[in-house]
């Protein structure tokens, strides 16, 4: 079933809920789309990373992770010209 859009004055055209829904898309999430041949586009969804991915990624391979009492005596230690 094919649906129909309008390009906008500006090149800009608006997808309806359902081609959204189709591509799984939820507000805040990027649409990745590729220029196939013959003039079409595959268009997928291109989810953000939760906040909480960051969690972890400064941590080195056989180092105990760090409280945050230790994390917070190392940054005071630092202002304080002691490292």
């Amino acid at each position: 079933m094919p649906i129909t859009v309008t390009v906008t004055a500006k090149g800009q055209v608006t997808l309806r809920k359902e081609v959204l829904e189709h591509l799984g898309a939820k507000p805040g999430d990027r649409l990745e789309v590729e220029f196939l041949p013959s003039g079409r586009i595959e268009a997928r969804t291109k989810r953000r990373q939760p906040a909480s991915s960051v969690f972890g990624m400064l941590k080195r391979p056989g180092e105990k992770a760090r409280t945050i009492e230790e994390i917070t005596d190392a940054a005071e230690a630092g202002w304080a010209g002691e490292r």
